[in-house]
């Protein structure tokens, strides 16, 4: 739906900004995509805080009560996968990294498939079915946790904010960029576009060759 509608998602900004940088896009430095990055991080975990909020209030009847079922099992994986990590130490750090890295593997490739369809069904599909991947063998997608995790602790769940950032948040970041930028960006840039042909500058794809042929027919009249 972000994209269908040319929202920017963290995980895919991580791919497309490198990659305009590399090709040496007209306007594009590295200042500029850390500056999109910090950007769409601050609008994504925005967003995800104020849906968390009012998802809150909807599970709780406006804070007055325990939450529902639903509720309940939110605030349970906020508890589980910031905790669940840390009492494995090293090992569980190394596990919520790889999970991140797998997850926008997934996500960045749904992505290109969007860019790449010509028609809205045709997008749709190519990006379900890496999301539905990542999602069905629970890797780590920073923007659905800045949801996931922020509910959890508004709804009463047994860790505190720095379970969330050491444990989840700050970990899968660095995972998303990894796996979205390595495994994805990288490989098509390197194998499509170092390859492809050379753009013309719109520039000179409209201007009038007129003058260029009035020339040639010149010279091959005096020939």
């Amino acid at each position: 739906m972000l994209y269908l509608l040319g929202y920017d998602l963290l995980t895919g900004v991580f791919v497309l900004g490198p990659l305009a940088w590399l090709d040496k896009r007209p306007g594009v430095t590295a200042r500029g995509v850390l500056r999109n990055w910090g950007l769409v991080f601050v609008g994504n975990f925005a967003g995800a805080f104020t849906v968390a909020v009012m998802m809150a209030i909807v599970f709780t009847y406006g804070f007055s009560v325990e939450p529902n079922e639903v509720g309940q099992v939110i605030k349970e994986i906020g508890h589980g996968r910031t905790v669940g990590y840390a009492e494995h130490g090293a090992a569980g750090m190394l596990t919520l990294f790889v999970r991140g890295v797998l997850c926008n593997w997934m996500v960045s490739t749904g992505v290109v498939g969007a860019m790449i369809a010509k028609d809205v069904v045709g997008k749709i599909i190519a990006m379900w079915m890496p999301i539905m991947l990542f999602f069905a063998m629970a890797f780590e997608h920073s923007v659905v946790n800045m949801f996931l995790f922020p509910s959890g602790l508004l709804l009463g769940a047994d860790s505190t904010v720095m379970d969330y950032l050491i444990w989840n948040e700050i970990p899968t970041v660095v995972g998303n960029l990894v796996g979205g930028l390595a495994f994805t960006g990288l490989v098509i840039y390197y194998t499509h576009g170092r390859t492809a042909a050379k753009r013309v500058p719109a520039a000179l794809r409209t201007a009038d060759p007129a003058p260029e042929l009035a020339d040639a027919a010149n010279e091959l009249a005096d020939a």
